[in-house]
C-alpha cells in the first residue's frame, strides 16, 4: 500500500501491496481511468464540502490522517525525518482546506491503519489503499487514483523475471506486509507454479517498503512486488541499481479510507471533486510525477473485486 491491486490491499485490517518506493503514481497505468462505479450515493459536484462535514467531526476541527510513510512518492518522510510528505500528504491537506478542517498526518504501520480507524484513533487513512470489496465491509472509500502492481528487479534482470510468466517459481520475492502483493499476488503465482509442477514463490515480507527494497539490494530477494507508482519511483531513485521487469498488472482504484458509515464519505467526495475542478488535484499529481494514474470520476466504494 500498500486486492490496490496496488499496494495496499489488505484483508480487512491490512490489505494492499507491492511496488517499491513510488507511492501511488503510476507511469505504467492508463491515464484518467477508474475501474468500477459506486453503488453508494455520491455528492453532486455542486455540493459545498463544508456543509457535508458531520457535526462531530466539525467540532474537533482537525482531521487525523494515518499514513505509512515508507511508500514514496505517495507518502514518505521529508529530509527532516519527521514531516510526512508525498502525494497523499499534499492531497490530505488540500482536502482539509476544502472541508474547513486542519489536517494532522500521523505515521502508522500500514497493517494497523484500518484497525486504528475502527478504534477511533484516525479520521482518514490515506496510504495508497486499494479499494476492495473485502475492505469495504470495514471502511468506506472515496476513490482518487488508479494503480497496478509492478515487479522491480536488479539492473539487467539477472534472473530474467517477469510477472507475466512462471519465471517467479522458486524465487524469493520481497513485499510489504498486508499488501495486495503479499495477500493476493504471491499466493496466486504460487498456485500457478504448483499447477505446473514447479516450486512456489517464497514470500519475504517486511513492515515497510524500505525493508523490501533493501532485501533486493542485499541479495536476500530476487525481486520486489509493489504498487506500480511506488516501484517506478524506487527504480528511478536507485541510480540505475533497480529496473522494472515487464508491464504493470492488476490496475485498480486507490481509495481514501473513512470509518464505515460515519458520514464523512460524502464530504470527502465533494471536496475531492472541487480539487479536480479547480486544478489542484492535477497539480498535485503532476508535482509527484504520477499524473498517469489520475482519474476524473471519483466515487464512494468503487471496488471491482
Amino acid at each position: 500500500m500498500p486486492q490496490l491491486i496496488g499496494r495496499r490491499a489488505v484483508a480487512a485490517c491490512a490489505l494492499l501491496a507491492s511496488a517499491a518506493l513510488l507511492a501511488a503514481g503510476c507511469a505504467s497505468n492508463p491515464a484518467n481511468t477508474q475501474a468500477g462505479s459506486s453503488s453508494s450515493p455520491t455528492a453532486s459536484s455542486g455540493s459545498d464540502p463544508k456543509s457535508l462535514v458531520p457535526a462531530a467531526v466539525k467540532a474537533k476541527g482537525t482531521l487525523i490522517v494515518a499514513a505509512d510513510a515508507s511508500y514514496a512518492p505517495n507518502e514518505f518522510f521529508a529530509s527532516d525525518g519527521k514531516t510526512i510528505t508525498g502525494m497523499d500528504a499534499d492531497l490530505a491537506k488540500a482536502l482539509g482546506t476544502e472541508l474547513g478542517l486542519n489536517v494532522s498526518m500521523q505515521n502508522v504501520t500500514f497493517g494497523s491503519i484500518i484497525a486504528g480507524m475502527a478504534a477511533g484513533k484516525y479520521d482518514l487513512g490515506m496510504s495508497s489503499f486499494t479499494d476492495t470489496k473485502e475492505r469495504e465491509q470495514t471502511v468506506d472509500f472515496v476513490t482518487y487514483f488508479s494503480a497496478g502492481s509492478s515487479l522491480m528487479v536488479k539492473a539487467g534482470n539477472p534472473e530474467s523475471l517477469s510477472p507475466a510468466n512462471l519465471s517467479l517459481c522458486g524465487k524469493t520475492i520481497a513485499v510489504e506486509k498486508g499488501t495486495t502483493q503479499e495477500l493476493t499476488d504471491i499466493p496466486a503465482d504460487t498456485a500457478k507454479c504448483k499447477a505446473a509442477s514447479k516450486a512456489g514463490v517464497t514470500d519475504l515480507s517486511f513492515d515497510d517498503q524500505n525493508g523490501a527494497n533493501l532485501a533486493l539490494s542485499s541479495g536476500r530477494a530476487d525481486g520486489v512486488l509493489a504498487d506500480s507508482p511506488v516501484a517506478a519511483y524506487a527504480a528511478q531513485q536507485s541510480s540505475g541499481k533497480f529496473v522494472i521487469a515487464g508491464d504493470a498488472y492488476g490496475t485498480a482504484p486507490y481509495g481514501i479510507a473513512i470509518p464505515k458509515g460515519n458520514g464523512m464519505a460524502q464530504a470527502v467526495l465533494a471536496a475531492l471533486k472541487v480539487l479536480m475542478a479547480n486544478g489542484t488535484y492535477t497539480q498535485i499529481m503532476t508535482k509527484w510525477g504520477i499524473q498517469s494514474g489520475a482519474i476524473t470520476d471519483p466515487v464512494i466504494n468503487g471496488a471491482t473485486s
